[in-house]
């Protein structure tokens, strides 16, 4: 395999990995704020642990996505393509999200802020089941012909795979979400996430271990499955860190279960990017869906420069807003007259 197209991939698959663990969080807390937040303390209290970073947590999948688009342009036209439904539905979901968390503070009445707060959990949980639908479908493929293009029906790709990775996402971001307010907050959000972790964490990650054995199951191999066991035992870690209340090391461990299961997915499928259901003889791989070794090389050189300048850029704005919030420390709501 070239070397330029296997860097892309990994790649790819690195800011995929990096936007499920981010935005994997704050659409989580999104969740939470109808899921759990009972007055409107709680809800400003969970608001503000995602509102200095949730639309920097979102550059990454504008990343991942334009990552696909220069490196694998046939990748990225099949599978966008196909999945058209899902992706529209997902930039909705998503574009409400970013409005509830902005007008619901120029709300006047408690009535206008409770329809925002269902638009931001209801925004951040179709989101999220669309993505992960769209990445279960790239990792079990659609009905791709010899050109590359996908057959059949507009719902061609609904499947029960699609399903269970869109459940997979939910069930991590909902961990996510959980183990980020134990880690964020104090007082009524952090007992709360002491409590639903140590009690449904097994539930929340059982459709995302689900998605791992039926990509893995498919596929020749023993280090995918040695990856997906390091993700068991990260995610058993976090649930002891959990009960014993080690916030920050039960929100390493779940990225760290993230991370090796992503692995063990994207190696599975290596190196194949988007299956043919149809014929294998039409998948298409890193190699055949690739841009040329001239646009490959000229992206990597400023993928080497630009990524660890985001990446130290994004660990300071973290670093910056790492204290905990309770709810003393919110105002009380007014209204703010133009002077």
């Amino acid at each position: 395999m070239e070397f330029l197209p296997t860097f892309w991939f990994v790649l790819v698959a690195v800011l995929w990995v990096g936007y499920l663990f981010l935005d994997g969080f704050d659409l989580g807390v999104g969740m939470l704020m109808r899921g759990w937040a009972r007055n409107e303390s709680q809800r400003r209290v969970i608001l503000n642990t995602i509102g200095p970073v949730w639309d920097g947590n979102e550059v990454w999948l504008v990343t991942a996505a334009g990552a696909m688009f220069a490196a694998f342009p046939l990748w990225y036209a099949a599978l966008f393509a196909g999945l058209y439904i899902p992706l529209t539905i997902t930039l909705l979901a998503l574009i409400l999200r970013a409005v509830s968390i902005e007008y619901r503070g120029k709300a006047l009445t408690a009535r206008t802020r409770d329809r925002w707060d269902w638009c931001m959990a209801g925004g951040s949980a179709v989101a999220a089941f669309s993505i992960g639908l769209m990445l279960a479908v790239s990792t079990t493929g659609l009905p791709l012909n010899a050109n590359g293009d996908r057959v059949g029906g507009p719902f061609a790709w609904l499947s029960w795979e699609g399903v269970l990775g869109g459940l997979a996402v939910v069930g991590f971001s909902l961990a996510m979400g959980w183990a980020y307010l134990g880690l964020k907050t104090d007082g009524a959000p952090r007992e709360a996430a002491h409590r639903h972790l140590t009690r449904w964490l097994p539930l929340y990650l059982l459709p995302m271990g689900a998605w791992g054995v039926v990509v893995v199951s498919r596929q020749d191999g023993l280090f995918p499955w040695m990856l997906l066991s390091v993700a068991l035992a990260a995610a058993l870690g976090a649930l002891t860190a959990a009960r014993v209340r080690r916030e920050g090391w039960t929100f390493l461990a779940l990225g760290a279960s993230l991370v090796a299961g992503a692995a063990g997915l994207f190696l599975a499928v290596f190196p194949v990017v988007l299956p043919s259901t149809l014929d294998p003889a039409f998948d298409l791989t890193a190699l055949n869906a690739s841009s040329s070794e001239y646009t490959l090389n000229f992206m990597a050189w400023v993928a080497v420069i630009m990524v660890p300048i985001i990446l130290a850029y994004s660990a300071f704005v973290y670093w910056v807003f790492r204290q905990r919030l309770h709810e003393t420390h919110i105002p009380e709501s007014h209204v703010v007259t133009p002077v």
